[in-house]
């Protein structure tokens, strides 16, 4: 799994366990519903960092606790 899929895959997972749609996502985050279903197309490569910090920020939580997830331990190296 390479870091753009992981973080979709975190996403989707505080999602569930909070009960919210990705439409309710992008309102608590102040994201256009669009721009978070964008994040789970297979075709986008890149996720960026200030997306994923009004992710972290809609759902009041920190980058850090973001990240400090099993999901993120064990990705592909990114450089080929």
């Amino acid at each position: 799994m390479n870091v753009k899929d992981a973080t979709a895959k975190r996403i989707e997972l505080l999602c569930k366990e909070r009960g919210i749609t990705y439409n309710s996502l992008s309102n608590i985050c102040g994201l256009t519903p669009s721009t978070v279903y964008s994040i789970f197309d297979p075709k986008r490569r890149c996720i960026s960092l200030s997306t994923v910090k009004k992710i972290c920020d809609g759902l009041e939580m920190t980058l850090g606790e973001f990240f400090s997830h099993s999901i993120f331990e064990s990705l592909e190296q990114e450089i080929q």
